[in-house]
């Protein structure tokens, strides 16, 4: 089964996020990446899946190749590193979707958002440019004869489907433990192939005008259990809840 896994890079949730140029850039100055976990967990339930030939894909430059150096070392077979800057989820789309029309996958796995953004476009955007069936959110994967079984957290509860390959995924919390590469692994990724394509011309549907920090936190006010007015009149006159 040949299984196509997409992954981002996103800051480390422990760097602070800064904005430059009248906030309508963000400052990568000092910022740590990762691989988006959601996508890390995409590919930990492909490397459980018995025989797959796993292929990982990337759109971003050369500063995005550890992350991809990293997938290899997890046990991916080959990376592909689309040499542009991912702009928005309509571009990424239409990159992998690209690559898919010329490399036929059973199976497209993603995480089902970034943590960067939390747009959870770039799956259900894939399928619809290569006209699969997709399913985000998704907690178990199982295949069997062709077809896969999943289930999917729906509002309130959660729900088992069937779907044909091929199908786009959008992975979720439960679909597998994260996979730490070893030693063994990190050296054979030395020497598996990571090749660069070149970008497909997108239109830009969308442009960022700027970024807005959220807020800071206001500092907490004791009151006195037993002083109930001035809790009431906290709520009334700052909080406005009452």
């Amino acid at each position: 089964m040949k299984i196509l896994v997409c992954i981002s890079q996103v800051p480390d949730t422990t760097s602070k996020i800064r904005f430059i140029d009248d906030n309508k850039h963000f400052n990568t100055e000092g910022i740590q990446y990762i691989i988006n976990p959601y996508d890390e967990l995409a590919l930990s339930r492909a490397v459980e899946i018995e025989g797959a030939d796993i292929t990982v894909i990337n759109v971003g430059k050369a500063d995005t190749e550890a992350s991809l150096r990293k997938a290899l070392a997890v046990g991916a077979a080959k990376a592909i590193r689309v040499d542009a800057e991912p702009r928005d989820a309509w571009f990424v789309a239409h990159q992998i979707a690209e690559y898919v029309k010329n490399n036929p996958f059973d199976l497209i796995l993603c995480g089902k958002e970034s943590i960067d953004y939390n747009g959870a476009q770039v799956p259900a955007m894939i399928a619809g440019l290569l006209d699969f069936p997709s399913v985000s959110i998704c907690r178990k994967l199982d295949l069997e004869d062709g077809k896969a079984l999943i289930e999917q957290e729906i509002e309130g509860g959660k729900e088992v489907l069937s779907a044909d390959l091929p199908l786009v995924i959008g992975a979720a919390e439960g679909i597998a433990e994260v996979k730490i590469p070893n030693m063994r692994g990190i050296m054979s990724a030395r020497s598996k192939p990571l090749e660069t394509i070149e970008p497909i011309d997108v239109p830009q549907l969308s442009h960022i005008e700027s970024y807005e920090s959220p807020q800071p936190r206001e500092a907490v006010t004791l009151i006195e259990a037993n002083n109930l007015d001035e809790l009431i009149a906290q709520l009334h006159n700052k909080s406005k809840v009452i």
